[in-house]
């Protein structure tokens, strides 16, 4: 596909090529070590190195030029010394796109809550680091800054994140605060630490935390800004907050990220999420929806897809809604008997074959090809809403 000519910002890894007359939506271009992505795009969680009952070879089915995976879990098992014997997690899982690594933080300090039998809490943080248990053997873990980076590094991923401190909502403006100044601390050491990197580097995203305070949220982003890394996220959002609340919350925090800089919005979300960051000025998504979503046997089907309809909601000041998709809960009775072929427009040769009769049945059976079926459904959905909102743009 030829891109429009550059009429922005750029800078050597992300070029901003094109911006919404009516809306902070934008296009663009971001170089990694394995090919140029379009903006703005969405990233299939592989957590541990895989997706959920799909192959790579299903991925790349789908187009998909990049997926997500986890430093937590890949540190535990099987450990990033032995894949990067393996020449690295591309090489190891059969994949030749980018691959995005998070920092491994939010998934230790969700386990904060958790305790021993003993009633101790499976996690200490620390200025330093956190200290915690693995789930898999009780072992004791500790993970730094500069000890996250390196395994992403390890890892051989092509962007890697930056060790923060994400803080579930709603939560106290003090521990908020602590935080937002620890993340930055941590953010100062990855990016000394980096400099000692031996071999190709991962380009490094650094994470915009503060909750939903709005000085907190200036101040992390200014901050992180200065130290000018190759892009950023926005963490800490949709943990607990009201919808209205994380959109406030985008209003103002990305019009101070850095304009030619690529923006990464976490965990989010539903498709109507999705749009409603896009036109707020967000080019990178990650979700486990889709995924999760089809696991339980709920599709996201189009409904009465158009380009024109999702430009009208790209660039309509009202907020998107569920308006132009359906879900579908596979299980239901009245999918019985239906004949309907699971989704007729999709390139998927099964769902456009088998019925959503038989994947009811298959449901039923607990048979693992339902899963499968239902999330490359939803993968494909939201492959396909990221191009409606590139060529809507």
């Amino acid at each position: 596909m030829i891109l429009p000519t550059l009429t922005a910002l750029s800078s050597n890894m992300f070029r901003l090529i094109k911006k919404s007359k009516n809306s902070k939506a934008r296009r663009g271009r971001l170089k990694t070590g394995h090919g140029v992505l379009e903006t703005p795009f969405f990233m299939p969680v592989a957590t541990q190195g895989t997706v959920k009952f799909a192959s790579t070879e299903d991925i790349r089915s789908l187009d998909s030029p990049i997926l997500l995976s986890n430093t937590y879990h890949l540190m535990l098992r099987p450990g990033e010394k032995f894949i990067k014997k393996w020449g690295g997690l591309h090489k190891f899982m059969d994949w030749q796109g980018a691959l995005l690594t998070d920092s491994g933080g939010f998934q230790v300090f969700s386990l904060a809550a958790g305790k021993t039998k003993s009633g101790q809490s499976l996690v200490e943080l620390s200025n330093n680091g956190v200290k915690f248990s693995s789930y898999v053997d009780g072992s004791k873990h500790s993970l730094t800054p500069e000890r996250s980076l390196q395994i992403q590094s390890d890892l051989g991923v092509d962007i890697a994140v930056v060790l923060d401190e994400c803080v579930a909502l709603p939560a106290k403006r003090k521990y908020l605060q602590a935080s937002v100044e620890m993340t930055t601390a941590w953010a100062k050491r990855t990016k000394q630490y980096a400099k000692k990197l031996k071999g190709k580097k991962p380009l490094i995203f650094a994470v915009v935390q503060g909750g939903t305070e709005k000085d907190l949220r200036l101040k992390s982003a200014a901050e992180l800004s200065a130290l000018d890394f190759d892009g950023y996220n926005i963490g800490g959002l949709a943990v607990g907050e009201s919808e209205q609340e994380m959109y406030s919350v985008l209003d103002y925090t990305v019009d101070a990220l850095p304009l030619d800089k690529p923006r990464y919005l976490m965990g989010v979300g539903y498709p109507e999420n999705i749009i409603e960051a896009v036109k707020r000025g967000v080019d990178m998504f990650d979700c486990v929806i889709p995924t999760r979503e089809g696991r339980h046997g709920r599709l996201f089907i189009w409904d009465n897809r158009t380009s024109g309809q999702i430009k009208k909601l790209l660039h309509s000041k009202a907020r998107a809604k569920k308006s132009f998709y359906t879900t579908l809960t596979i299980s239901n009775a009245k999918f019985i008997n239906d004949k309907n072929p699971i989704n007729k427009n999709s390139k998927i040769p099964e769902l456009r074959n088998l019925s959503r009769s038989y994947l009811n049945y298959l449901f039923k059976i607990n048979e693992p090809l339902g899963k499968r079926l239902a999330t490359l459904n939803n993968l494909e959905f939201y492959l396909n809403l990221m191009r409606e909102i590139r060529k809507s743009i």
